[in-house]
């Protein structure tokens, strides 16, 4: 009998429940893995926007990711929220320590509704430490930008060389998000050493987008920890994440959370129209 996946999220928290380790929890295990959690920050948001940050100290950060190695097996990570260059360092020390494999890092920079999330000197951090350990990398064009200090792009045409460049960076591959761009569909690229693919889907028209990066990063760790043991290729495992998180979206009108952004359906699969509980 096989075991169930573990996989660790590495994160800041969203008390909206709707980004962040709140959001990730559910990814995973809406992906059918044992979600597990180090909390990188609190911040105090809604769907309207962030108010307020608070960073945990990176000591306790680096303890909370001892305390899951030392006693679970983690079958993949996922990073979001670092907030600081002290805290990115002590996760890339932490998990070279202790030999993590299958690593999503989703570069959390801004907000959905434009607060920053990252300072400067943890983006150097970031690139400095942390992508060579990265199995992939899962930008959003804003964030590509920032990591290569350009422009935005705003032509899909390009958005391969972009991921080249991204990849010259140091993780093994790239998953560049293409959902800033405008059109019928949502463009993302799939970049890696030997290989170049696209992964595309029908735009859904809804406001309710809030943690959308974190839910597929997420869910592409799950896809990961749970395709171990029979190869899974990472085109399949981020097609399938894709997939996911379209029908998160194309569900995200069923609930009804808050009065701006409001989150993806991060259960629409498990929870039919109408669901309540006996």
């Amino acid at each position: 009998m096989s075991t169930i996946k573990h996989v660790l999220a590495i994160a800041g928290s969203d008390p909206s429940g709707g980004a962040g380790i709140q959001a990730d929890i559910k990814a995973i295990s809406a992906n059918g893995a044992y979600a597990m959690a180090a909390i990188t920050a609190l911040t105090a948001q809604n769907t309207r926007g962030v108010r307020g940050v608070q960073l945990v100290a990176p000591e306790f950060v680096t303890a909370q990711i001892d305390a899951v190695f030392e006693d679970i097996r983690v079958d993949a990570v996922k990073i979001g929220m670092l907030g600081s260059p002290e805290i990115t360092l002590t996760v890339a020390e932490a998990l070279a320590r202790h030999g993590a494999q299958r690593i999503v890092l989703d570069p959390v920079m801004v907000a959905k509704g434009g607060d920053r999330l990252l300072s400067e000197a943890a983006i150097r951090t970031l690139i400095e430490r942390l992508l060579p350990l990265a199995t992939i990398l899962t930008p959003n064009l804003p964030e590509a930008a920032a990591l290569l200090d350009e422009p935005e792009l705003t032509d899909p045409a390009a958005m391969p060389a972009l991921a080249e460049r991204l990849l010259a960076l140091g993780p093994s591959a790239v998953l560049l998000k293409g959902g800033h761009l405008s059109g019928a569909v949502s463009p993302d690229y799939l970049a890696a050493v030997d290989e170049g693919v696209w992964l595309e889907a029908e735009r859904i028209p809804t406001k309710n987008t809030h943690g959308t990066g974190c839910t597929l990063s997420s869910a592409l760790a799950a896809q990961l920890a749970i395709g171990a043991d029979s190869s899974l290729d990472l085109a399949t495992a981020a097609r399938r994440a894709k997939v996911y998180v379209a029908g998160a979206i194309a569900h995200a009108d069923a609930l009804d959370v808050g009065q701006g952004q409001g989150p993806t359906h991060h259960f629409h699969a498990l929870w039919p129209a109408g669901y309540a509980p006996s």
